[in-house]
């Protein structure tokens, strides 16, 4: 039996022994009846949500999502543009717990009704990047779940064979989703803080310059570390705003573009249907298993034969991720020297940048993600073929990457322009402070002039012989 608003109310005051409630009415949440809930009006004008479970599985649920929201302190709030309920306190209600948040207000959207452009759709993806920007440590530190882009893979591996075992799914389907499953650039993506299966009942919405806007967050029992993807598989629900989301995502996510996110998103989709038969036929419901069936039967219809991941959708990034896998080539023999009887630093000098320099020959502090360590990590990843792990990832790749670094000419340069007659002054070349100006040798010092110019002479008639 349903729990009266009256027995919810009683467990705010429990909860909140310093309030006095003013009203309670019941509150509707979408939870098919998994919870009771009511909002209760407090003497102090502040509005709550008490919710209490209807059974033990669902008890586990609430505990999660208390243990979840009791990690997002403060700054962590702060660092997200929309708000999330804040845990005020729990009361015992008969054998369960009844646990009492804040009232967020707002509105929710269906998903085929999400419209597309600027507003909900734009302001979904906008949110939705922010989340998954948060420090990794939120849910490390809490022990809250962390799983790997491989462990990931292991489970959808695992689902689909189970859903196989059963004979009542498609074999084009079993084919399609194994196939992605062991297509390798599918599954290297960098983990991030998700909610773990957002939905759009998940988004609060209030209008904000006359456009809807994210501004409350629902849902918060299966954060963990994962999948972005993961996050973004109910748009499979919302086809003509889902290019917005995807886009706004993109402009706004802190990580390292993902070329594969929508595929792996779509994957997660189809798969529900799987996990819904699976559930039927653990607990041997044939309501829930022909139901799954027929849903299963309609999706290999609209599917036909067609990959999930094709060679288009890999696209460059694929490539990239494939050359990963390519072995260095051997250095050619020969001599590697460096062509030239003598060198003076200073010279050499001109021909490498200096820190803080972004030139094709140098590195800065800001190039550190390819220093010796973090290198290391992903020349790791690539060999094995596994995605990067978490927070490994390079932010972001080299400006110009096509551009090969410059090689200096194995010349003297100071004494060839002594005895060419090359002026290296700014005012011969009417010029300021763009290159040093060239050493000039005592010219008082024939004998050291003399070697020196036979110097340059031989060195660049050998550098002229190995060009032609």
């Amino acid at each position: 039996m349903a729990r009266s608003p009256l027995t919810l109310a009683a467990s705010v005051a429990s909860a909140l022994p310093r309030a006095g409630v003013v009203s309670v009415g019941m509150l509707t949440e979408n939870a098919a009846g998994r919870y009771d809930s009511a909002v209760a009006q407090l003497d102090d004008g502040r509005r709550v949500v008490v919710r209490a479970p209807v059974d033990a599985d669902v008890a586990v649920e609430l505990a999660a999502e208390v243990r979840a929201l009791r990690a997002l302190t403060p700054g962590v709030r702060g660092l997200l543009p929309f708000r999330a309920p804040e845990v005020l306190g729990e009361a015992a209600l008969n054998n369960a717990r009844a646990v009492v948040v804040d009232f967020l207000p707002g509105y929710r959207v269906d998903a085929p009704h999400v419209p597309p452009g600027r507003g909900a759709a734009t302001s979904i993806g906008e949110a939705l990047a922010a989340l998954h920007g948060l420090p990794l440590s939120i849910v490390r530190t809490e022990g809250l779940p962390v799983r790997t882009p491989q462990q990931i893979r292991d489970d959808a591996a695992r689902l689909v064979d189970r859903a196989a075992a059963t004979r009542r799914v498609p074999a084009s389907l079993i084919a399609r989703w194994r196939q992605a499953i062991e297509t390798d650039g599918l599954w290297r993506f960098e983990s991030a803080v998700v909610l773990g299966g957002a939905g759009a009942a998940s988004f609060l919405f209030e209008d904000v310059a006359d456009a809807p806007t994210v501004t409350g967050v629902l849902e918060w029992h299966n954060l963990s570390v994962g999948d972005p993807a993961i996050d973004l598989q109910w748009l499979a629900s919302a086809p003509t705003a889902a290019e917005d989301v995807y886009d706004a995502y993109a402009l706004h996510t802190r990580h390292a573009p993902d070329a594969l996110l929508r595929e792996r998103a779509r994957l997660y989709a189809e798969l529900e249907f799987a996990k819904w038969l699976v559930h039927g036929d653990e607990i041997g419901r044939t309501e829930i298993i022909d139901d799954a069936v027929a849903l299963l039967t309609a999706l290999s219809e609209g599917v036909l034969d067609d990959d999930l991941v094709t060679d288009a959708a890999l696209g460059v990034d694929g490539a990239i991720a494939l050359l990963d896998r390519v072995p260095d080539a051997a250095p050619a023999p020969g001599d590697i020297s460096m062509q030239t009887d003598t060198y003076d630093p200073e010279e050499l000098s001109l021909w490498i940048t200096t820190e803080g320099d972004t030139g094709a020959l140098g590195g800065t502090e800001s190039d550190s993600r390819f220093s010796s360590d973090s290198r290391g990590d992903v020349e790791a990843g690539a060999a094995d073929d596994r995605p990067f792990p978490a927070g490994d990832a390079p932010a972001s790749r080299p400006e110009d990457s096509s551009t090969a670094p410059i090689e200096p000419l194995p010349v003297d340069i100071a004494t060839w322009a002594s005895t060419t007659g090359w002026d290296a002054t700014p005012a011969a070349r009417g010029r300021s402070g763009e290159v040093p100006a060239a050493p000039v040798p005592d010219s008082n010092d024939d004998d050291v002039q003399a070697d020196n110019d036979r110097s340059a002479e031989s060195a660049l008639r050998r550098w002229t012989a190995e060009q032609s």
